[in-house]
């Protein structure tokens, strides 16, 4: 059976790919630049942004990555499609 997925599901999905994205770049820029702090300050909003984000989407999506992380009580729901890589 199809199912219709939400706008909502592919808008938090590009915004966690920037974050993401935003994340490596500053990433590797502050392996060569650890004392930057104004790098460091930005690493740390997108982290945070990121937690936000992942939050929200598997609250109402389900579980981004498996390995341990479905919430307990909530049966396999890990197992529901569709998944990120799917859509």
């Amino acid at each position: 059976m199809s199912r219709t997925i939400p706008k909502e599901y592919y808008q938090y999905l590009t915004e966690l790919q920037s974050v993401d994205f935003v994340l490596v770049e500053l990433t590797l820029y502050l392996d060569t630049h650890p004392d930057d702090a104004q790098a460091l300050h930005q690493f740390t909003q997108f982290q945070r942004r990121k937690q936000v984000l992942t939050q929200q989407f598997e609250t109402l999506f389900g579980p981004l990555h498996e390995f341990g992380n479905s919430p307990a009580g909530r049966g396999w729901s890990w197992a529901e499609g569709p998944w990120p890589w799917q859509v």
